[in-house]
């Protein structure tokens, strides 16, 4: 993203995991907190075509009491994740408890597995991926209470009065969790799932066979009930989900998700089949990690005889294997059979929630019902990491118990620790990669370097690193040309170095590759004008202006740029002296400014343009509506103050002007254009103090020290101006000007044969100034009569 400031200040864009927190305006206080019922993750209406459809209200609520406690400080952000994945830990490791009652091995094993997994980095140490974690804890309240619910209801639902109100209680506690669960991350649903299984397989322990009869025996009142409470709130929220999110469904780029895109349904099938076994192979052996997987970082499978089809075949088996050895134990059941009442039937009902905790919240990512908007992303596999750590806590119980030696215990116990501390091991490495961002993508090379690069290229111009981040650019593009963003972001890489023309060819190839993006076009107009294209630029804006929004994953950038189009067409005809042209173009971009756009620079604008019709009325009006807007706006109290001394307000204009010395105590064109004022009005010493404070601010700047050099000739303190004159001769030593002036300087402190040099290099770069001229007769006139030689 982009935004142009008074002086064309141009910013880049965020990540999209940053952008869901530092431009999403319902972090800020200052929206409506109603409004984030119906916005996307990142701000978006969900109604609007680029939306990404992610309703996530509870988790940017949770970020906007962040941003109230600390605002973008990122500790407070940081602790808060750490936070909840303790307590997220907390409550697995209850669970673990409740299904495993008399395996200490188990239910100690498996939560300390899932505390130290490295997959989970992502959602703690990403700011974002709270969304994963938060929703984890309400899909465990909602497990938990649910199972409390059929603990209540054990035997029959008849019962007493506070037997039925609690077993409600339970229920009502369990069908709130799912839903704060969905409302913090759209799988947060499968809990209802989840709890369907555990009802039927582990606390009914119903066999397949018998599953038809919940519907017509008496006997499963019980169950029915709470199969029907469960199916009821999932087409309520599913019916919810829909009415808030529109009719359409989500866009995604084709980088996002190459499978999706691809035209052939063998190969979409093929790596469809994959990704699961991949995402399994991460949960195994999480040693190769990733902040993207998109742009084909994980390979299309194109022919049958891709050696990775083994593994997807093999996931498969050992799934088939598993849910036969269920449903054998299922089948050798007797209904109401008590779960202690063997190992093997205890066996089947960790299996059962192991693989539920593990398939059911994983099936939407995995473009079995709609495609997603990634390729594999390991924050979604924090849910699913639970059934995966139960299943090992399981399998090293069992094996536990078949170990006939204290050695073969031991061993399992050591092999339990190991992989213990290599997952500890394994997070705390991956931790430093996510302790900064240029870690981070430089992590990702290896496995994504055209979207690692990119990233890194940005972080390394931020630092002012331009010389590696133009090579980060490019290296980037060596893999992948044609993305539109790291064309644009080296265009400003080379706009920012004022290489023109090849921050225009960058401009052009974003614009060949993303037509619609609007940001590589109002900066094209930007680099036309700075080459005295202004025609070129002129059409630039105006096409810019003209660009269709909808679809696009960022709308509210795209409209705000489209505003900032007409506000630097307008100021190109205002630099033109074409105001008419300028006030209309401004009052159009008013006409369409969306109720996000910042308005206060097009209102200053606006007001200035009209000052210069000398309309000073409509001027004051406009000033004011920018005041209105943004009460502490530093460029509006300057040109109002302006106004106000035009007018002979003169007390009223040192008000506004000793107000923005108040907002902007170090601000070198506060101070010049105070010192304008003061001058203007005769106040000579006190406008040289104000110039010499904006010569101290930006000694770099001629036109500040040329002005100081006067004003401070002006106010009489002719060795002060001397210097300052020197000053502008080192900045601009071609500029004939600062010559003349410094010989009139010199002639003025009785240094005369210097001034003659300064007058003489004057006339070399303007033969025919005439004032230069009349100044260097007067002063040899002077020499003559002192009897001092002049020196040529």
């Amino acid at each position: 993203m982009i935004l142009v400031d008074d002086d064309n200040e141009i910013r880049k864009g965020l990540p999209l995991r940053t952008r869901a927190i530092k431009t999403n305006p319902d972090v800020l206080p200052t929206t409506p907190i109603s409004q984030l019922l119906w916005d996307d993750f990142w701000g978006t209406p969900l109604t609007h075509s680029g939306s990404h459809k992610s309703y996530r209200p509870l988790t940017v609520l949770s970020f906007r009491l962040n941003y109230m406690a600390s605002e973008f400080q990122p500790r407070s952000y940081h602790v808060t994740n750490v936070a909840l994945h303790v307590a997220a830990t907390g409550l697995f490791a209850v669970l673990a408890r409740t299904l495993t009652p008399h395996a200490r091995l188990a239910r100690t094993a498996a939560p300390l597995l899932f505390a130290a997994h490295p997959i989970h980095t992502e959602a703690v140490a990403g700011v974002v991926g709270r969304a994963d974690v938060g929703a984890a804890i309400f899909f465990l309240g909602a497990l938990l209470s649910y199972m409390r619910y059929c603990g209540c209801s054990r035997g029959n639902v008849n019962g007493s009065a506070g037997g039925r109100v609690g077993r409600k209680a339970w229920l009502g506690a369990a069908l709130v969790s799912a839903t704060l669960s969905m409302l913090t991350k759209e799988h947060g649903i499968t809990a209802l799932a989840v709890c369907a299984a555990y009802h039927v397989f582990v606390h009914a322990r119903l066999r397949p066979r018998d599953l038809l009869s919940i519907l017509t025996e008496r006997r499963h009142r019980g169950v029915a009930e709470g199969l029907a409470a469960l199916g009821a709130a999932l087409v309520v929220l599913l019916s919810c989900r829909l009415a808030i999110m529109g009719s359409q469904p989500p866009e995604f780029s084709p980088a996002d998700n190459p499978a999706a895109d691809c035209d052939s349904p063998a190969v979409r099938s093929l790596t469809f089949f994959f990704l699961p076994a991949f995402n399994a192979w991460l949960l195994l052996c999480p040693y190769t990690l990733s902040f993207d997987w998109s742009m084909e970082a994980i390979p299309l499978i194109t022919s049958i005889a891709d050696p990775r089809n083994l593994a997807s075949f093999a996931l498969y088996a050992v799934l088939a294997l598993l849910a036969m050895t269920v449903l054998l134990s299922l089948r050798r059941r007797r209904p109401g059979e008590d779960a202690a009442s063997g190992e093997t039937t205890t066996s089947g009902d960790v299996t059962v929630m192991g693989l539920a905790l593990m398939l059911l919240p994983f099936l939407p990512a995995t473009n079995l019902f709609f495609y997603v908007g990634f390729v594999v992303a390991e924050r979604i596999l924090y849910i699913p990491s639970m059934g995966a750590c139960l299943l090992v806590g399981w399998g090293a119980h069992l094996l536990h118990a078949r170990a006939r030696t204290a050695r073969a215990r031991r061993l399992l116990h050591g092999a339990l620790i190991i992989l213990f501390l290599l997952f500890a091991a394994r997070t705390w490495s991956r931790n430093r990669d996510w302790a900064t961002e240029e870690n981070l993508y430089r992590s990702g090379i290896a496995i994504n370097p055209p979207k690692a690069y990119g990233n890194l290229a940005n972080i390394l111009s931020s630092q002012g690193k331009k010389e590696e981040a133009e090579w980060a650019y490019k290296k980037a593009l060596s893999y992948r040309s044609n993305m539109a963003d790291v064309h644009y972001n080296l265009g400003i890489l080379f706009q920012e170095q004022k290489r023109y023309e090849e921050a225009l060819q960058e401009y052009k190839l974003a614009i060949q590759f993303r037509p619609r993006m609007a940001m590589a076009h109002l900066n094209m107009g930007l680099v036309l004008g700075l080459m005295g294209q202004k025609a070129e630029a002129a059409e630039v804006y105006r096409h810019c202006s003209q660009l269709d929004g909808s679809g696009l994953k960022d709308p509210r950038t795209h409209e705000a740029t489209k505003i900032s189009a007409l506000f630097n067409l307008g100021r190109l005809y205002a630099d033109d002296g074409n105001f008419e042209r300028a006030i209309g173009v401004y009052q159009e971009a008013v006409e369409k400014m969306p109720p996000h756009y910042q308005p206060q620079s097009l209102y200053n604008m606006l007001g200035e343009a009209f000052f210069k019709l000398e309309k000073f009325d409509d001027a004051e009006r406009w000033y004011l509506e920018a005041l209105k807007v943004k009460a502490d706006h530093v460029p509006a109290h300057l040109t109002y103050g302006k106004l106000l001394a035009k007018m002979q307000r003169i007390g009223e204009a040192e008000e506004w002007f000793e107000r923005a010395k108040t907002l902007a105590p170090n601000d070198s064109t506060v101070h010049q254009h105070f010192g304008q004022f003061l001058s203007e009005v005769e106040r000579h010493e006190a406008a040289a103090d104000h110039y010499v404070k904006a010569a101290q601010l930006a000694p770099s700047e001629y036109e500040i020290i040329f002005n100081a050099a006067n004003t401070l000739r002006q106010a009489g303190r002719n060795k002060q101006a001397e210097d300052y004159y020197r000053q502008a001769v080192l900045l601009r030593p071609q500029e004939a000007t600062s010559h003349m002036n410094l010989g009139a300087m010199l002639h003025v402190n009785g240094k005369l044969l210097e001034a003659e040099s300064s007058y003489l290099e004057a006339l070399r770069l303007k033969p025919d100034d005439s004032i230069t001229r009349t100044n260097l007769q007067k002063l040899r006139h002077l020499l003559a009569k002192k009897g001092i030689s002049p020196s040529r």
